[in-house]
C-alpha cells in the first residue's frame, strides 16, 4: 500500500477492499481468457452466431478488469494482472471444454457465468458497508454479466422456458446436456 487513499476510508478499509477487488481481477482476467477460448474453440451448426456474441463480451470484461486495477490504484494498492497473479488468486478451476460444438460451449459457459457472477455479488456484499463506489462498479459490471448470461441461456431455452443444461454444476455436465439436447 501507498501512504494515501481515497478521501473517506481508512487505510485498514482501503486494504480489506483492495484485497477483495485483486481477486475480481484475476477473475475478469481469466473470465476474458475463458471467453476468448471460446470464440477460438467454438464449432458446429452456430458457428458464427456464437463466434460474433462472444467478441464484445471479451471487450466487456477486458474494460471491466481495466476498472478494477485502477480502482485498486485508486486506493493506493497496485493491481497484479499478470497470469501468474490469475494463478495465485484463483479458486476455481481452469475452463475444462476444448473444441466443441456451439451448444456445448454454451452450455459449460453458462456454468463459468454462474460461478464469477455469484463470486462477483458475494463481492458487492463485502463491499457494500466498506466503500459504496467500489460496490456500485460491482454492481454495474454484474448487471451487465447478468445480461450476457441471458444471452447463452437464450440458446440453452426450450420454447417451454427449460434449459437444456438445468441441474448441471460442472462445466463438462453442462456441455455434455446441451450437446445432447
Amino acid at each position: 500500500m501507498t501512504t494515501f487513499t481515497a478521501p473517506g476510508l481508512s487505510s485498514d478499509t482501503a486494504s480489506t477492499v483492495t484485497t477483495l477487488l485483486q481477486e475480481r481481477l484475476s477473475a475478469l482476467n481469466d473470465l476474458h481468457l475463458t471467453l476468448k477460448h471460446v470464440h477460438w474453440n467454438v464449432v458446429g451448426a452456430n458457428f458464427i452466431g456464437v463466434h460474433e456474441m462472444i467478441d464484445p463480451q471479451v471487450e466487456l470484461v477486458r474494460g471491466y478488469a481495466d476498472t478494477i486495477a485502477e480502482r485498486v490504484a485508486t486506493l493506493g494498492a497496485s493491481p497484479r494482472g499478470t497470469a501468474k497473479a490469475i494463478e495465485d488468486d484463483r479458486s476455481w478451476d481452469d475452463y475444462s471444454i476444448g473444441r466443441d460444438t456451439a451448444q456445448a460451449h454454451l452450455g459449460a459457459l453458462d456454468v463459468v457465468y454462474d460461478g464469477f457472477i455469484t463470486s462477483h455479488r458475494d463481492a458487492i456484499a463485502k463491499t457494500g458497508d466498506l466503500d459504496p463506489v467500489t460496490e456500485d462498479i460491482l454492481i454495474g459490471q454484474t448487471a451487465e454479466l447478468e445480461k450476457f448470461q441471458w444471452f447463452v441461456r437464450a440458446h440453452l431455452e426450450s420454447y417451454t422456458g427449460e434449459l437444456a443444461t438445468a441441474g448441471q454444476t460442472t462445466e463438462s455436465g453442462a456441455a455434455a446436456a446441451a450437446r445432447n439436447a
